[in-house]
């Protein structure tokens, strides 16, 4: 069996490691458009199974559909949405099974705030989305989209509990990534860089779909600020969070709720900083004047912190989640929470985020190179880790030291 990873960051960096190290897959490519990142991973990991591809994925389309004849599943975890797109679109035309990492369900894309994407003349955002997913049938293509920690885990969790009930009423995910109580001290804004500090400005600004009160709608970001104690797995965390763009196929994969949608999970006091921030302009994206130069806020904020929140030597991150299923079971109703909590874990050379990101997208990718995943399309995680095969998640997960602890409750 082959994979093939597209991108050399930090998430691509997590996918090797769990192929290289877990897995059965015989050779892992990796592709980027850059020699030196790839060069990295392969010093860290240090396996000859590795495999490097330089490619420009939107430039070199045709080198790219030749290397993706030679694999049997590829994993996405290219950062910005104009790459993704133009990967899935090859992965499409050449007949590759796919898993994504980007935080989109792309049968219904996003469609604020594009960053380039590139949507055929003549088609809206959704009738685009929808192609996709026609094409991906038609090349009898498995295509997992947003299959992380959120998307992902929250989506699979959530949709196993939905599955226990007769009647699912809400499902609402709480989850994020954060220094651990010792980091935390040593940053601002209590917040410490674990994947591209601006995709999470833009997460803190736009609208995202969801289900609330049985309305389809919108919610805008940082809604619902919520703080509260997270006090399991041994610990006592004083915490919040508040509305943002996550778990974003739900609205259409489960529309019979009541309420879904997520929230981001923060040190408490954070969002009252990032609120402050948003009166102030300083999250906007239309140019200023500035002197004699124009300046978009938000990039100038981004450059300015990302360096002030950078991990500090000795710094750890660790991965909050806690989700809520309710509904009706025989009649009466039902609560089924998940939790977890995942540290970093220094042996292996991984942050949190990446363990809790990378590893469920490389699972899902060796259940699909042994057929053990057959849904085609575009599959959203909540509709293909299901039954043995969301028992199978849960195993692998827990072999690696991620623990899910679930809670039901019967009133």
């Amino acid at each position: 069996m082959k994979a093939l990873v597209f991108g050399a960051g930090k998430q691509a960096k997590g996918v090797v490691w769990y192929l290289a190290n877990r897995s059965d897959f015989d050779q892992i490519g990796i592709l980027s458009r850059s020699e030196g990142p790839i060069e990295e991973i392969i010093e860290f990991i240090g396996d000859d199974k590795l495999e490097k591809y330089v490619v420009d994925v939107v430039a070199e389309t045709e080198k790219l559909k030749e290397i993706m004849k030679e694999y049997d599943v590829g994993i996405n975890a290219l950062p910005t949405r104009k790459t993704c797109y133009a990967t899935v679109e090859a992965a499409i035309d050449t007949g590759l099974d796919m898993i994504d990492i980007l935080e989109e369900y792309h049968r219904r894309p996003d469609p604020y705030e594009t960053e380039d994407l590139e949507i055929p003349e003549g088609m809206s955002v959704e009738e685009y989305g929808e192609s996709l997913h026609e094409r991906a049938v038609e090349k009898d293509i498995t295509f997992i989209s947003g299959m992380g920690f959120a998307p992902g885990i929250t989506n699979f969790t959530l949709g196993e509990g939905l599955r226990e009930m007769d009647e699912g009423e809400s499902a609402i995910a709480r989850c994020g990534g954060i220094p651990d109580e010792e980091a935390v001290q040593r940053h601002p804004l209590k917040y410490m860089i674990t994947w591209a500090f601006d995709h999470v400005l833009r997460e803190y600004n736009i609208k995202s779909p969801a289900i609330k009160d049985g309305e389809m709608t919108e919610l805008e970001a940082l809604t619902d600020h919520v703080k509260f104690t997270f006090d399991k797995f041994g610990c006592e965390l004083e915490l919040e969070c508040a509305v943002t763009p996550g778990m974003p196929s739900y609205v259409y994969t489960r529309p019979e709720l009541e309420n879904t949608y997520e929230k981001t999970i923060r040190w408490a006091g954070h969002y009252d900083i990032i609120k402050e921030f948003k009166k102030c302009g300083l999250l906007d994206t239309d140019p200023v004047e500035v002197g004699d130069s124009k300046v978009i806020p938000r990039e100038f904020l981004s450059d300015l912190i990302t360096p002030r929140l950078q991990p500090k030597e000795g710094d750890r991150d660790m991965c909050v989640m806690w989700n809520t299923a309710e509904g009706k079971k025989d009649g009466k109703p039902i609560r089924i929470d998940y939790y977890m909590l995942d540290r970093e874990d220094p042996k292996m050379g991984l942050t949190s985020m990446q363990r809790t990101t990378c590893f469920p997208p490389a699972i899902s990718a060796e259940m699909i190179a042994k057929e053990e995943i057959t849904e085609k399309g575009i599959v959203a995680p909540e509709d293909c880790i299901k039954g043995p095969i969301y028992e199978k998640m849960i195993e692998k997960l827990e072999e690696v030291g991620i623990e899910i602890l679930k809670e039901k409750t019967f009133d």
